[in-house]
């Protein structure tokens, strides 16, 4: 759905977190590959940082979403971006109501859902001040389905999309687009434990960063988000119950 800002990725300045592997590791190399003039890499450690985002040659930059005065640090560090990518993520494995971890939903919450949004706060005006450009905010098939076995990400997700949507209506004026990206199951840490057809991460940044330079909205980037979505507009109760169902196969509860 093409109705936003077009921001093209050759000669762009882009902004990665949670860049230390898997998708964001991914955003960073297609990037790269597609010409953009400078990559940083946001990490919450800059001393552990693995070797394929070193052999990158992006610039690494700590970032930890949930600690605001390095946001903010972070936005006067990489004053010239005018693209952000919101990619650190964290999933507990937890129930919502039923939780072996009290606080886990609240953690959640605080680094998918407050993360993007202090993000997008500190680098808004940057990437406007710049000539405008993009925030590509890398959600999950959970997030426009309640999904049981997935508990507060689940529902940090959906607030996330929310935050997507608000966000682009503030920034528009600003020359600011945002996208949000509904991504399935990928080959990451997060998913290791669960069996069956996962994307590889740089085919998922591949097409989020097309979906960006289009100036879409949103983008399904695999074929279970796009299953996902279709099976939600056919019958939105019988795929939530069908979800729900799933909370009980001992395979998807299973703790990362």
């Amino acid at each position: 759905m093409s109705a936003g800002r077009r921001t093209p990725v050759t000669g762009s300045t882009v902004v990665v977190t949670g860049a230390n592997r898997g998708i964001g590791l991914a955003f960073v190399q297609e990037a790269l590959a597609a010409g953009a003039a400078k990559v940083y890499a946001g990490v919450r450690d800059v001393g552990d940082v693995t070797d394929e985002l070193a052999a990158t040659g992006a610039e690494i930059v700590a970032l930890d979403v949930v600690d605001r005065a390095q946001v903010q640090a972070a936005a006067r560090t990489c004053s010239d971006a005018t693209v952000l990518i919101n990619n650190a993520g964290l999933f507990t494995g937890n129930r919502l109501v039923q939780a072996d971890d009290p606080d886990a939903a609240r953690r959640e919450m605080e680094v998918n859902y407050f993360g993007p949004l202090e993000t997008t706060r500190a680098f808004a005006p940057v990437i406007s001040a710049n000539g405008g450009g993009a925030i590509v905010n890398v959600l999950s098939v959970a997030a426009i389905a309640p999904t049981a076995f997935m508990g507060g990400y689940s529902t940090s997700k959906a607030a996330a999309l929310y935050l997507g949507g608000i966000a682009r209506a503030e920034l528009e004026p600003m020359d600011v687009g945002v996208t949000s990206l509904i991504v399935g199951s990928v080959e990451t840490r997060m998913a290791a434990h669960v069996d069956g057809q996962k994307e590889d991460p740089r085919d998922v940044a591949r097409i989020g960063l097309k979906a960006m330079s289009r100036g879409d909205w949103t983008c399904d980037t695999d074929r279970m988000a796009i299953d996902s979505r279709a099976r939600m507009a056919r019958d939105p109760i019988r795929y939530e119950r069908g979800l729900g169902k799933l909370l009980f196969v001992d395979q998807l509860v299973t703790k990362p």
